[in-house]
């Protein structure tokens, strides 16, 4: 099939890239002629593991460009992945959203298109999406026939093509049975798994079939939500947990393997610490939440998960102070600044917040990340003095060292030698990544946030 692509961000690369690797001829499209130049060469603007691998896979299928007219003239199947940044309210802001729409209202030629929301978007954007390409249309002059269909993303950064090629399930929602039926066609080769997996993103064995959830506009909208919500969730509950078995003299590891193992809850996403950051949690319960007071309710649970998040961030800064009493004028090693491994994703990322709160308390930050340190330059050109070349050059002389983000890479060094360069050997495992015993052999006293 031939497939339209609007945005090469996180989620509209990994799309395209995917795909045009089981065999669908995907043209990507972004206003961005420096980055389009770019993915023409082979080379991403992003960090995700093999994603450059897996667009030289799909070399002949794969193309990008600037222009509307070249990327959709003949699509059947067009995504819209273009961002939904929270505005101060909580409410996505939609100016992108509007601006693909109406791009695609002047420039729809194909007898039948599947217009899909890609991109996280309020219960009811899919109406709306309609609206504004019909207003498009009309004053265009143009009448090609379209309908609206959401498809949301459930990809983790890191493990975009394996959540791609091999997901949970797929959920497609359309009013339109002819845009449900070209929505089965276009994802039958991943719902059947008939397409040859690439060596370096193998199948795991017995995987099979992949769930499709056929339902209607709003329910698909509103599942993205749900179950963002549902795992922030999960991550702040066993947050919290972890603060009081922190009072009571209780292991919260041991304690989320104790519930975890309960098929009902299930282990994942009961790691205790520093909490979620990233692009889609913090905006997407935010904007769960401006919804529902809309429709004069309160997700309270939601709200909880929230608040409980960002206050992790705070308790960093806490213990901290426990441990070194005085912060103006001590030197403190920020390890990691994604928000999490296997990124270079810096959107809410909560390593930066507590480094803005320490030099606001006086402290010499310095930080260090495998991946993500040309990005905060680009970003966060005010503190890229603060950025040193390798961990060891962040540990010199620190008073404190805090883990931030759990790279394999900081799991992996010679904390025995670190020691004897560290100026007091204090050391806050954010993330509960090390094996405390071995630190302190070593001579480290750490700390924890639960």
């Amino acid at each position: 099939m031939k497939v339209a692509v609007i945005g090469t961000g996180y989620v509209g690369l990994t799309t395209g890239v995917c795909l045009s690797f089981v065999g669908h001829n995907v043209t990507c499209l972004d206003v961005d002629a420096e980055k389009v130049e770019a993915l023409r060469g082979g080379r991403t603007p992003i960090f995700e593991p093999h994603l450059e691998e897996l667009m030289r896979e799909s070399v002949g299928r794969l193309h990008f460009t600037t222009g509307y007219e070249e990327a959709i003239g003949g699509a059947e199947v067009v995504f819209i992945a273009v961002g939904t940044p929270s505005l101060p309210d909580g409410q996505p802001d939609l100016r992108f959203l509007r601006s693909a729409s109406e791009s695609l209202g002047r420039h729809l030629d194909s007898p039948f298109t599947v217009i899909v929301n890609k991109s996280t978007v309020p219960i009811g954007s899919g109406n709306w999406v309609g609206a504004l390409i019909r207003e498009a249309q009309k004053a265009a002059g143009r009448s090609a026939a379209f309908a609206v269909a959401s498809n949301p993303e459930f990809l983790r950064e890191g493990s975009a093509i394996a959540d791609s090629l091999y997901p949970d399930r797929i959920v497609i929602g359309a009013d339109s049975g002819r845009a449900l039926e070209l929505l089965y066609s276009l994802y039958r080769p991943v719902i059947d798994q008939s397409f040859a997996a690439p060596a370096f993103c193998p199948r795991t064995d017995g995987f099979a079939a992949v769930p499709l959830v056929s339902t209607d506009l709003a329910s698909a909208e509103l599942i993205k939500y749900a179950a963002n919500a549902f795992l922030a969730a999960k991550i702040s509950f066993i947050n919290e947990i972890g603060l009081l078995a922190g009072r009571v003299g209780a292991d919260i590891q041991h304690v989320a393997r104790g519930i975890g193992l309960d098929s009902r809850i299930g282990n994942r996403f009961l790691s205790a610490g520093l909490g979620w950051g990233g692009s889609c949690f913090g905006k997407d319960t935010a904007a769960l939440s401006a919804t529902a007071r809309d429709y004069g309710l309160e997700m309270g649970i939601v709200e909880a998960a929230r608040k409980v998040n960002f206050q992790m961030r705070e308790r960093a800064i806490e213990r901290l102070l426990d441990s070194l009493k005085i912060l103006q004028g001590r030197t403190i090693a920020i390890l990691g600044l994604a928000f999490k491994p296997n990124t270079d994703d810096l959107r809410d990322a909560p390593a930066i917040d507590i480094i803005r709160r320490l030099i606001e308390r006086g402290v010499i930050v310095r930080a260090h990340d495998p991946v993500a340190m040309e990005r905060f330059r680009a970003e966060h050109p005010g503190l890229a003095s603060i950025l040193v070349p390798t961990a060891e050059a962040a540990v010199e002389d620190s008073d404190a060292v805090v883990l931030a983000t759990e790279w394999q890479q900081y799991r992996e060094l010679d904390w025995d030698q670190l020691a004897s360069r560290a100026r007091q050997r204090v050391l806050l495992d954010t993330r509960l990544a090390l094996d405390s015993e071995s630190l302190r052999r070593a001579g480290w006293r750490t700390l924890r946030l639960p």
